[in-house]
């Protein structure tokens, strides 16, 4: 019994030290006033499944939302240190919870969608992009569908998500 109650409080601190760590990145930088910080919470998405539904994909949209529990983005443009800025991210990442779903390089920007999974179930996605000249980071936190958060990313104009559009491409190739 002692050692099942051990080993539970190590697996919870585990989980609670992924969360921590992409949190003590935001927090770290934070305070910079030259960094966009947003934060949209649980009473924010619920706020929008009280909209009026028009058509059968703002439903599904809606759906997705009342899932989601918090969002948070962290960006800086005009910089010179982007790339380093996505390279420490990265590193705060624990690389044995969270799973490389994609990455993206274009011109000069490195981006990375990582994902938080347990019982088949999406809890986290992370969207890393380091550029020369600029750097984003977003963690989206709930139960997440990911067919859904391109959607939802235009919904919300969220840039660089639209990028997930590219899973359901992947997934029809693989279906022909």
């Amino acid at each position: 019994m002692k050692n099942l109650l051990i080993v539970t409080l190590l697996f919870c601190s585990a989980q609670l030290s992924a969360q921590d760590a992409i949190s003590r990145f935001f927090e770290k930088y934070a305070a910079d006033e030259s960094f966009t910080n947003v934060t949209i919470t649980s009473r924010m998405f619920s706020l929008f499944t009280d909209l009026e539904i028009e058509s059968k994909e703002d439903q599904e949209v809606l759906d997705a939302i009342s899932k989601l529990k918090g969002l948070k983005i962290l960006a800086k443009e005009d910089i010179s240190n982007g790339k380093a800025l996505y390279k420490e991210a990265l590193a705060k990442l624990p690389k044995n919870e969270y799973e490389e779903l994609m990455s993206i390089r274009d011109e000069d920007k490195d981006m990375k969608f990582m994902i938080k999974e347990k019982d088949k179930v999406v809890n986290e996605l992370v969207m890393i992009m380091g550029g020369d000249h600029d750097f984003f980071i977003l963690s989206l936190y709930g139960v997440i569908d990911l067919k859904q958060v391109a959607k939802l990313s235009k919904a919300m104009d969220i840039d660089g998500l639209d990028q997930l559009k590219k899973l359901d491409k992947g997934d029809e190739k693989k279906k022909n």
